[in-house]
């Protein structure tokens, strides 16, 4: 009888977090994100080597066997994990690729936990020795290349596609033929609003306290943010009054949000965990005050259509997500001590307080450790892999026993949370599966064309304004009376975009008509009473 080998305990003991701010003005300090993740994979092996045995760190460097990077939204590599196991050799005659494992993830904000957790178990099960993962973005420095027209940057790597996709691919299936495209709909700024105006509906908030409270929590983000020295907005802080009020420089992009409740990605960040297993960090004397172990995570996802989800109140993959990894982890959330919760629009960290049953403002649990993607800096898909290593980090310096990350992806699609701790699992290992891997999701019937016309009742709805603060159009999303199905809408006429636009009144369940335009294929929505709104 065969019996399998004993687990490892996967540990983090490096950790590293990059920012090149003054190359977002000065073109000659600008670095690409594989010089700025390598950067960062250095200063952790630099720091999981630090109090080690003499031979650590030329160890921890010569037998990386597992390169995990998420997906960079600054440039189209060839092969960028590739490239970076390329430049981690040894530069006195390293030859041959001792690397086992390369991975690139696809775009999302989900990613970091996802590989993480993947390397982790990856780890457990003896397939590798030393891990790292790791991503990168050098927005700020692109940006800075584009307005000065040197497209490629000089001396970056060859791009393997056209630069000009670089900039938005979160926008990119717009150009996709579908019922969002058809409506100029499904964007981030499109889609999260969306949520907000449904949570606010179903909580039964006004438009006002809901936009004072989205104000305040964000108000928090930043003067967190202000004090974190790996933050773009380091030293930096907006007051509720900053963040909520409308102005020319923080005007309206989709209701109920202004400029300051979006992300912000146009920086320059770059970070990188360091794992291995307990008994190798143990034969190289690495501190055991280094150690922080993942205790468990778990994923999945919404439709990938939101116009196909059963509602806007609320995320399924979300709520699974958080419960399922503080299950899988033995955790209940009272031992929690540390949250980092996504935060590209504010509903996210609602959602997730909602759910958790935590205060969404002024609680005694921060719902951010960094600071958020709109102080912090957004970081394209890697936010929350400076969350893990600032979670690391805090772990270490005693701030807490056990902390939460929640990395959301897409348009509120891709969810995935994991668990770090001070202490390993009972028994030592790391969970064998992602217990949510196999689920589905729910979806509702939607109605195109002729057949989604007819009277209807609003679910969510959100107006996209114009940079001179004019609306510009209005995006409804409604059941229809006569047969429940969903459907899509732009405002029928200038009456209806500004009763839409009005933060007078809650317009979530109102009633109206849709008609379908033949000429653009699109539904309109009017309502049936305009004044009285």
């Amino acid at each position: 009888m065969t019996t399998s080998p004993p687990l490892e305990t996967p540990i983090i003991i490096g950790i590293c977090d990059i920012k090149n701010k003054h190359s977002a003005t000065d073109l000659a300090a600008a670095k690409e994100p594989l010089t700025l993740i390598h950067d960062a994979v250095l200063g952790a092996i630099n720091d999981a080597s630090l109090g080690a045995s003499e031979g650590a760190h030329a160890a921890l460097k010569s037998g990386i066997d597992s390169v995990d990077v998420v997906r960079t939204w600054t440039w189209p590599y060839e092969d960028l994990p590739g490239a970076l196991a390329e430049k981690l050799k040894d530069s006195e005659g390293d030859e041959g690729d001792r690397v086992k494992w390369k991975a690139y993830s696809e775009h999302g904000g989900d990613k970091p936990g996802v590989l993480l957790d993947m390397a982790a178990r990856r780890l457990a099960r003896g397939e590798c020795k030393i891990a790292v993962v790791c991503g990168g973005e050098a927005l700020a420095s692109l940006s800075a290349y584009a307005k000065a027209e040197q497209l490629p940057p000089p001396g970056w790597t060859t791009p393997a596609e056209a630069v000009e996709a670089v900039f938005s691919p979160t926008t990119r299936t717009l150009g996709v033929k579908n019922l969002g495209a058809i409506h100029k709909v499904g964007a981030p700024i499109h889609v999260y609003p969306m949520y907000e105006n449904a949570f606010r509906a179903q909580r039964g908030q006004s438009p006002k306290e809901n936009h004072e409270e989205s104000a305040e929590l964000y108000a928090e983000f930043s003067k967190i943010a202000s004090k974190n020295e790996y933050a773009w907005n380091y030293g930096k802080y907006d007051d509720a009054e900053t963040i909520g009020t409308i102005s020319k420089s923080n005007r309206l992009i989709c209701s109920p949000y202004p400029l300051l409740m979006n992300a912000f990605n146009a920086v320059n960040l770059a970070s990188a965990l360091l794992l291995t297993t307990a008994s190798h960090a143990r034969s190289l004397s690495i501190p055991c005050s280094k150690w922080i172990y993942p205790l468990g995570g778990a994923g999945t996802s919404d439709a990938p259509n939101f116009w196909t989800r059963p509602s806007f109140h609320t995320s399924p993959a979300l709520s699974r997500s958080l419960t399922s990894a503080l299950d899988i982890s033995h955790t209940p959330i009272q031992d929690i001590d540390l949250l980092d919760i996504y935060s590209c629009f504010p509903i996210v960290p609602k959602l997730a307080a909602h759910h958790l049953g935590l205060p969404i403002i002024r609680g005694e649990k921060s719902l951010t450790l960094l600071g958020g993607l709109t102080s912090f800096g957004g970081a394209g898909n890697n936010y929350s892999m400076h969350a893990l290593t600032g979670m690391t980090r805090a772990l270490r310096e005693g701030k807490g026993k056990k902390g939460l990350v929640l990395c959301n992806g897409g348009m509120m699609t891709y969810q995935f949370a994991i668990v770090l701790g001070t202490d390993g699992r009972v028994g030592g290992g790391y969970t064998d599966h992602n217990p949510l891997e196999e689920l589905g999701y729910d979806e509702v019937d939607v109605a195109e064309g002729i057949d989604a016309e007819g009277d209807v009742i609003i679910e969510t709805y959100t107006v996209e304004f114009h940079r001179n603060a004019s609306p510009l159009r209005g995006h409804i999303v409604a059941r229809l009376k006569k047969n429940g199905k969903r459907v899509l809408a732009n405002h029928a006429d200038e009456h209806t975009l500004r009763a839409l636009a009005s933060s007078g009144s809650e317009v979530v369940g109102r009633e109206g008509r849709v008609v379908h335009d033949a000429k653009t294929g699109r539904g309109l929505f009017s309502f049936k009473e305009v004044a009285a709104l």
